[in-house]
C-alpha cells in the first residue's frame, strides 16, 4: 500500500513539473526563446543530429528575426503588433529546429 501510494505522489510530481516546464516555454519573452533556441542549435552541432549545413541556415534565420527586431525597434517604438511578430517568427523558426534535429540528414560519425 505504501509503495502505491509513494508511487502515486512520484507520478503527480513529475507530472506537475513536466507541465510548469511546458508553461514557462510557451510563456518566454522574446529574448529567452532566443536564447533557447540559440542552445538548441549548439546542442544539435554537438551531438551531430544538424549538419554544419544546416547549422548555417538555422543561424542565418535566427540573425534575420534579430534584424527584423532592431528594424522594428528603430523608430524608438515596439508595439505589441511587432513584438507578436517577432514571437511567431520565433515559434516558426523553433518549429524549423525541431524539424531539422529529426530529420534524416545526421552528420557522419555520430548518432
Amino acid at each position: 500500500m505504501n509503495k502505491f501510494i509513494g508511487s502515486g505522489l512520484l507520478v503527480i510530481g513529475f507530472m506537475g513539473a513536466t507541465s510548469v516546464y511546458a508553461d514557462n516555454y510557451h510563456h518566454q519573452n522574446n529574448n529567452q526563446m532566443q536564447h533557447h533556441e540559440a542552445q538548441r542549435i549548439k546542442q544539435g552541432v554537438q551531438s551531430g543530429s544538424l549538419t554544419r549545413e544546416e547549422a548555417k541556415g538555422l543561424v542565418q534565420n535566427q540573425k534575420q528575426i534579430r534584424t527584423e527586431e532592431r528594424a522594428y525597434k528603430s523608430d524608438g517604438r515596439y508595439t505589441p503588433a511587432e513584438r507578436q511578430d517577432v514571437h511567431q517568427d520565433l515559434q516558426q523558426s523553433s518549429g524549423n529546429i525541431y524539424q531539422e534535429k529529426h530529420d534524416r540528414a545526421r552528420v557522419p560519425g555520430q548518432y
